[in-house]
């Protein structure tokens, strides 16, 4: 793919993700009674960024969406935490993906568990505390539910751009 069209997709890529972010930050997830549950669909496109693009537009993708939610609908506390479960999230899907030591789905599912684990550690140090742990095995949880879903979805979309590059 030219870097064009790369760049390109990568701004889509970089609106979508922060289209999802509004959205989940719109509805109460809380509702279920356990606070900072999100589907993570703008983890997916993230994905989709690093799957189709690469590292580097991914970064970018995934720092456009952290920074334009953060000055919208953020505060400082959100900006460390959505930093902190970007970060290691996004690393730890590149090396599982680079490594194949899972398919699409267990890289979400990873990616998943990373961004919760790092943004409740990010919380422990902001408040110097280690009680936010009791949130981490209902997070971890969902964060299961939701990378399978969001990974199944990746896979799906991953397979259908690959029929039409081919002309299919």
């Amino acid at each position: 793919m030219k870097k064009t069209k790369k760049i390109a997709l990568t701004g889509v890529l970089a609106a979508a993700a922060f289209a999802f972010s509004y959205v989940e930050y719109l509805i109460p997830f809380d509702m279920i009674g356990v606070p900072g549950v999100k589907p993570g669909f703008a983890n997916l496109v993230i994905m989709a960024a690093l799957y189709m693009l690469g590292l580097p537009y991914a970064a970018a993708v995934s720092a456009v969406r952290i920074v334009l939610s953060f000055l919208l609908f953020g505060n400082v506390t959100s900006l460390i935490y959505s930093l902190a479960g970007g970060v290691f999230s996004l690393a730890v899907m590149f090396v599982l993906k680079k490594l194949n030591a899972f398919d699409v789905t267990g890289v979400s599912v990873c990616g998943a568990v990373t961004h919760n684990a790092a943004q409740i550690c990010a919380s422990a140090l902001v408040l110097s505390s280690g009680s936010v742990f009791y949130y981490l095995p209902p997070l971890l949880i969902f964060a299961v539910i939701f990378g399978v879903i969001n990974g199944v979805i990746l896979d799906l979309i991953l397979k259908r751009v690959k029929m039409n590059a081919q002309g299919r």
